[in-house]
């Protein structure tokens, strides 16, 4: 109901800002032109080319600033801010693309059409903001709700409800789990114990029933209760068991084919995360390739030169979900360097599931400087265009450490590995222990933005350049 509200407040707005945009138009064009008196006046058709520009570009800039969203603002003075915000940045892309197709405009107009659009859109989201406050108050029209459950789901319910926008609802009370005492923390009318259902719902005009029980509530017989809701035609809703206030990652519901199903994505990267993530990895890793395939022929005959074996180590690595794939780099150890781990162990640096050692006698003198310069990682480009490995992600463990790991620990290895991560530009060899490593890992996936993605690889860039925590 409230998403099918909300679509319909949405597409209201959107129609609205689009006439206030070509009414701003045409009403900034004929004052400037009584302004000049009478002597230039906005040609018909640049003024409907300017005006369908602005409907597109103010819709989505004015829904990227959360100008349509599904919350109502805390005070309309944030409403007013982004609205200011919004237009600037639209006036400034459509003088951008006029002074790039040489279209000469008269700078008043572009005063009075953005003055005059940004009035509009005030008078458009306080007619409706009154509209709402007053839908709230009224106590006929109004969409009656009950809350039911326990104190600390009823209050993220109620606070959820507080924000949402609609054509107008109302809390009218809750009712507590049985055993539960009443709480002063949730500040709505407690109508009594579950048990009073029946009575709360004939007594108090209800239209809705948000059922919050905790999930060890087994005092409460849920389907009696809906069937009583049924009975009387009363609408309800059920939060699932499974969902926690306090966890960021909240469960979702979605439908497959009409059938409805609970979902919780353990990591944060949504579809179009994955997307972006995506087209960055083949935008750069197309280069990074171009730049392998350079190099290659010369670091190719170096590494024959220095030492017997193949150009490239190739290894396999545990990816996404426990997916194993060989990694590509170039050479920097002699050919028989896994058959000389097992005598090295006892030099490990690291704690945990990891193994490294500061003067690792396997590397050759070249990988020495391949290793110092990040010149070895350069193949694992192939497995970025391969889809295997992204350009910025976790660091790729071995088959056998992944062997040792507890199940804490794999949650680690739930996304697509890096070329480079926060391991990466944290001074990874000034890390001695896997614990840390974990922590950047879960650090990284609990709190992806995209906008991360880009500052780690630029920031890979200064480390490689300053040479900093390679060996």
């Amino acid at each position: 109901m409230y998403q099918q509200q909300v679509q319909y407040l949405i597409t209201l707005l959107m129609l609205m800002d689009a006439v206030a945009v070509i009414g701003g138009v045409y009403a900034a064009s004929y004052v400037n032109w009584v302004v000049h008196n009478y002597d230039w006046r906005l040609d018909d058709l640049d003024a409907g080319y300017i005006a369908l520009f602005l409907v597109f570009s103010s819709n989505y800039v004015l829904g990227r600033m959360g100008l349509y969203s599904d919350k109502r603002p805390p005070k309309f003075i944030v409403t007013v801010k982004n609205i200011l915000v919004s237009v600037v940045i639209v006036f400034v892309l459509l003088v951008g693309l006029l002074y790039a197709l040489k279209i000469d405009i008269s700078r008043l107009f572009i005063l009075l059409c953005a003055s005059i659009m940004s009035v509009l859109f005030f008078i458009e989201r306080a007619l409706l903001e009154v509209h709402l406050a007053e839908q709230q108050r009224k106590g006929f029209g109004c969409h009656r709700i009950l809350l039911a459950g326990s104190s600390e789901r009823v209050l993220a319910v109620s606070s959820a409800l507080n924000i949402q926008s609609s054509w107008g609802h109302k809390i009218i009370g809750y009712l507590h789990e049985p055993g539960e005492a009443s709480t002063e923390d949730i500040e709505i009318t407690n109508l009594g114990p579950l048990e009073s259902l029946s009575a709360a719902l004939t007594g108090k005009s209800i239209d809705e029933v948000i059922f919050a029980l905790s999930p060890d509530c087994n005092s409460v017989d849920l389907r009696q209760c809906i069937d009583l809701c049924e009975q009387l035609g009363t609408t309800y809703r059920i939060v699932p068991a499974l969902y926690d206030p306090a966890d960021r990652l909240n469960l979702r519901v979605e439908s497959i084919q009409g059938i409805p199903t609970l979902v919780k994505r353990t990591v944060r990267i949504n579809v179009s995360g994955m997307l972006y993530k995506r087209i960055l990895d083949y935008a750069v890793g197309s280069l990074g390739f171009l730049v392998f395939l350079m190099l290659y022929p010369v670091i190719g005959l170096l590494i024959k030169l220095d030492s017997k074996g193949p150009v490239l180590f190739r290894q396999p690595r545990v990816g996404e979900h426990g997916r194993v794939f060989h990694i590509y780099k170039f050479r920097t150890m002699v050919t028989d360097a896994d058959q000389m781990l097992p005598q090295l162990m006892a030099q490990n640096e690291m704690k945990g599931h990891m193994f490294k050692i500061g003067n690792d006698p396997r590397i050759t003198k070249l990988g020495r400087f391949l290793r110092k310069s990040s010149l070895d990682e350069f193949p694992q480009f192939i497995n970025v265009m391969r889809g295997e490995m992204s350009l910025v992600g976790t660091r790729p463990p071995t088959v056998e450490e992944v062997s040792r790991y507890e199940a804490r620990h794999r949650r680690r290895i739930s996304i697509k590995p890096g070329i480079t991560g926060l391991w990466q530009i944290s001074g990874r060899n000034k890390i001695e222990d896997f614990e840390q490593v974990l922590k950047l890992d879960l650090q990284y996936i609990d709190n992806w933005r995209f906008v991360d993605d880009v500052v780690i690889l630029l920031k890979t860039f200064w480390v490689v350049l300053a040479r900093k925590g390679a060996r």
